[in-house]
């Protein structure tokens, strides 16, 4: 079992940059896909983007080319690196780890975008 725990968020102005980190616990880290989610007030959680065990990546179509994500499995923890980021970009970002359909979850942490 891996448990995620968020650090990294915060008030940013429109255009700017932030770096989220999710730190693990547990064994094994290097067998789990890994993925960040957010939840804005009033709207479903969707997935923002996901690095699976072997090093790929997809993102959520609104992100791509301003947001990055990377693991490192020597450290147990995955970055979501942040840019050009837009009001709409606020919301709950929560780390999520995965793996045979086992899924643990984050408390998240917020990241506001100020126009």
């Amino acid at each position: 079992q891996v448990f995620p725990v968020e650090s990294g968020g915060g008030l940013v102005q429109a255009g700017g940059s932030l770096r989220l980190s999710c730190a693990t616990s547990g064994s094994a880290f290097s067998n789990y896909d890994m993925a960040w989610y957010r939840q804005a007030p009033g709207k479903q959680r969707e997935l923002v983007a996901m690095i699976t065990s072997g090093g790929s990546t997809n993102y959520l179509d609104s992100v791509k080319g301003r947001f990055f994500i990377s693991r490192d499995n020597a450290k147990n923890t995955v970055v979501l690196q942040m840019h050009s980021l837009k009001p709409e970009d606020t919301a709950v970002y929560v780390c999520n780890s995965q793996r045979g359909g086992a899924y643990f979850w984050g408390r998240g942490t917020q990241v506001t975008v100020s126009s």
